[in-house]
């Protein structure tokens, strides 16, 4: 698989869960939040469309970024934060539902295409970094 065709399934899932965070707040808080923490206020769809824009811009870069092995990497390794969130929020403190994994079913299929960028970028010969 080529780097860029790795970069944009990595865009694809800042797209897909972005944009549904950002086309319909109210959707994912009912299905990700459990109802004891559950809120409809137009702050928290507010704050859940930003989310969403935000994810959606993240997913731009990594579509029209020139990704290096060192890029691959420092992505990955910042993904392992949201690991420990995903954790906290479904097992420690349960405010997600299983379907509010979805972020941590996303997190885990950019890391594994982090790796896999990672792998490919260190054959091509231009490539640059670690």
């Amino acid at each position: 698989m080529t780097v860029r065709r790795i970069q944009y399934l990595l865009a694809s899932v800042f797209f897909v869960l972005g944009g549904w965070c950002l086309l319909s707040p109210g959707s994912v808080i009912d299905l990700t939040v459990t109802e004891a923490h559950r809120a409809h206020t137009p702050l928290t769809h507010l704050m859940m469309g930003a989310f969403g824009a935000q994810a959606l811009i993240a997913g731009l870069f990594a579509a029209t970024a020139i990704f290096t092995r060192r890029t691959f990497l420092a992505y990955g390794i910042a993904l392992l934060p949201f690991f420990v969130f995903d954790y906290w929020f479904y097992v420690v403190d349960p405010m997600l539902t299983t379907i509010g994994m979805l972020d941590a079913a996303g997190n885990m299929v950019m890391l594994v295409l982090c790796w896999l960028g990672w792998r490919s970028a260190g054959k091509t010969p231009t490539a640059t970094g670690l």
